[in-house]
């Protein structure tokens, strides 16, 4: 006897459920025909996993060695199935969604739930959208939100379908009490001296593109902070750094968005699809789907709604 992919299931519903009948009863097996299978299985493996009691199983040390490899191991052979499943091209029954940093995620799994019931969705995130240019390309992804700059557009493949959700203004980030804040719209030339905080410099280039249009308003940009998420909104806060943000861009306690004046910056969001790949022929819905998501998102950012009544969008 070999160890098996359903062994090491085996193991992990026992210790889940704590009880090899209610283990037996998860995995539609009898409670007998489990247990001489899990004696078997600590045969092979050479000691004991889990210690019989009147109240269910207690895994032992040597059972916790094996538990932590088996939960280790699962998640890949997982992924691994997933990813090789053949698929109906008009019929997706598995649907990886990969995704920057996008407003419309939840939004976008929410709809597609509905839409395709039975589907099962994961979700990838990546810091840059060049991955997941690549992976829809290769069929490792499904779909993909993706975003790009004017002028620094993403790479075009020839296997992949390219739609833009929205084109929105980049807006800047600062503390609530920062004396800026008291201003309804902020230039670009009132940051000269500020210290930045941005993610660390990627293949998208959109630092390139933060600092060439700094640049052109007459000064360098400062960024003394390379860092994101809520570290980087814990310094904002603190009043130590001002970033640049998505204008769809959730705000929380202490921390203030607001537009630049003349919209100098902007953030395409694009859907990615690969041509030949499960939503080839529903690329109307998958539209659909995303549009709701992104007008969902324009309403949690109060100023973002009074910029959109004041202009029309690109």
């Amino acid at each position: 006897m070999e160890l098996e992919i359903r062994h090491l299931r085996v193991i992990c519903m026992v210790a889940k459920t704590g009880s090899v009948s209610r283990a037996a009863a998860a995995l539609r097996v009898s409670q007998p025909g489990l247990s001489a299978q899990l004696h078997r299985i600590e045969r092979m493996l050479g000691g004991t996993l889990f210690e019989r009691r009147p109240q269910g199983v207690a895994i032992t040390p040597f059972g916790e060695m094996v538990l932590a490899r088996a939960r280790a191991i699962l998640p890949t052979i997982d992924d691994l199935s997933r990813t090789t499943t053949t698929r109906s091209e008009t019929d997706p029954r598995l649907l990886r969604l990969g995704s920057v940093n996008t407003p419309i995620l939840a939004g976008l799994v929410s709809g597609l739930r509905s839409r395709f019931p039975g589907v099962t969705i994961t979700t990838h995130g990546e810091g840059s959208p060049t991955p997941l240019v690549d992976k829809v390309a290769k069929n490792l992804l499904e779909l993909a939100v993706a975003g790009e700059n004017p002028g620094y557009d993403l790479a075009v493949r020839s296997e992949i379908t390219y739609h833009t959700v929205a084109t929105e203004p980049v807006f800047v980030l600062l503390a609530s009490e920062h004396p800026l804040a008291a201003r309804s719209e902020i230039s670009l030339t009132d940051l000269a001296d500020e210290d930045f905080g941005l993610p660390h410099p990627d293949d998208d280039r959109t630092r390139e593109y933060y600092a060439l249009a700094c640049l052109a308003a007459g000064f360098e940009i400062r960024v003394p902070h390379e860092i994101e998420g809520t570290p980087l909104l814990d310094l904002i806060r603190a009043g130590h750094a001002v970033a640049f943000c998505q204008a769809t861009y959730r705000t929380g306690p202490g921390i203030t968005v607001r537009p630049i004046l003349g919209n100098p910056l902007w953030y395409r969001h694009v859907l990615l699809w690969h041509r030949n790949g499960p939503f080839k022929a529903h690329a109307g819905t998958i539209k659909a789907i995303a549009a709701a998501a992104y007008d969902e998102a324009t309403k949690r950012n109060t100023e973002f709604q009074t910029w959109l009544a004041r202009h029309a969008r690109p």
